[in-house]
């Protein structure tokens, strides 16, 4: 598959995109990041970031990132949602204006933003729904009513899974599975990699990286810790919208903090399971964890409480073991553990040849053709008229 060189994006050529996320770019390194850059190699892209709120002067931030990537951060003073949204809306226009953005696409990560961008006339928009963000905690209260207002805008609808998929398909008509995919080639480093120093302290050593927040089992970790003294826990990543004293604190289960994505096969090559501690509640009813593709392509044994997403397709092809308490946990685990190296070699043989078929770059390409079927003239001349150029 060959992919377009990393280039300067040609404005006059190609229609810019024009992302708006509740996300941060340099939060955790995840879809949009995988996709937007991809899009960026050959295009302007504006990811415009849900607004920080300071006590000075509002503005807007800015900031050039690699190719045609550009990070945008409103920076406003609180007030009600209408003053929020007015402040928002005016940033943008100015936004468009001042980079001469004409022909674009509206790519939405979240459907807040409906109400501040209805005057706007892209070529085609896109929801790119990766998670149910309405039942996240501290979700805003007008997220149920402007994501029925984004599906009535939107040319496209894509999610983060297949459950999300299943939810979403009779309510637009054209809705598109696109579950968590992967970089295989990246986190199959952690199999050649050495397992770094603070690795060999204990043995054997269960992880995982992500965002830590409401939709972590907890009492599962501190059961599993307290039941496994001897196993070492380590729980990579920010923690958000839970309080640190709020963690459970075992000698043996710990919290790091943040990793980089670049460093994180180095994180993984130091853990004999890689664990995917889910709750079982509404934030995690429709998700599709991005690290379970990425845990097994690293080469680690998996253990995942019955998110449904995991049990499709990995557990059911015995790729993932599928634990729901403390005592199963630990079996799983102890079983991943005793796995022999003939078991180990002809359970990797059957998680390449799954993972084979996916990747961020296939996910990129299939998406692109999609809008470029709703907006034409999205991917610019062919490449005859490119050629005689």
């Amino acid at each position: 598959m060959t992919l377009p060189a990393s280039r300067e994006p040609d404005a006059a050529r190609l229609p810019d995109l024009v992302c708006l996320s509740h996300l941060r770019w340099d939060f955790v390194y995840q879809r949009p990041q995988h996709l937007l850059s991809r899009f960026a190699r050959g295009r302007r892209v504006f990811f415009v970031e849900e607004p920080l709120f300071d006590a000075g002067e509002p503005y807007l931030q800015v900031e050039r990132r690699e190719d045609g990537l550009h990070v945008v951060v409103p920076h406003l003073v609180r007030g009600r949602w209408d003053e929020v949204d007015r402040a928002q809306g005016e940033m943008l226009d100015g936004l468009l204006r001042e980079h001469g953005v004409r022909d674009y696409v509206l790519w939405f990560y979240t459907p807040v933003p409906v109400a501040f961008t209805g005057h706007l006339d892209p070529l085609a928009t896109v929801f790119d729904c990766m998670d149910e963000l309405s039942a996240f905690k501290g979700a805003s209260p007008v997220m149920v009513e402007r994501e029925a207002e984004l599906l009535r805008r939107a040319d496209l609808v894509f999610t983060g899974g297949q459950s999300l998929y299943e939810a979403k398909r009779d309510r637009h008509p054209r809705v598109y599975a696109f579950p968590s995919s992967i970089d295989a080639a990246h986190f199959a480093r952690a199999r050649e990699q050495a397992a770094p120093a603070e690795a060999a302290r204990g043995r054997p050593r269960l992880g995982y990286y992500g965002v830590i927040d409401e939709r972590m089992d907890l009492e599962l970790l501190a059961g599993v810790a307290r039941a496994r003294p001897e196993w070492e826990l380590e729980m990579v990543g920010p923690v958000v919208k839970i309080e640190e004293a709020d963690l459970p604190r075992l000698p043996n289960l710990h919290f790091p903090g943040g990793a980089e994505y670049a460093r994180l096969p180095e994180r993984v090559a130091g853990w004999d399971v890689a664990l995917i501690p889910f709750a079982l509640n509404e934030s995690t009813r429709f998700i599709s964890p991005t690290k379970t593709p990425e845990y097994l392509a690293a080469g680690k044994p998996v253990v995942s409480t019955p998110i449904r997403d995991v049990v499709r397709p990995y557990g059911e092809q015995r790729l993932v073991r599928i634990a729901g308490t403390v005592p199963e946990f630990v079996e799983a685990v102890e079983a991943a553990l005793a796995d022999d190296a003939a078991t180990r070699a002809a359970w990797l043989e059957r998680v390449d040849a799954l993972l084979a078929g996916t990747s961020w770059d296939r996910t990129w390409l299939a998406m692109d053709r999609l809008v470029e079927e709703a907006a034409p003239g999205w991917n610019g001349a062919d490449d005859d008229e490119m050629a005689a150029d």
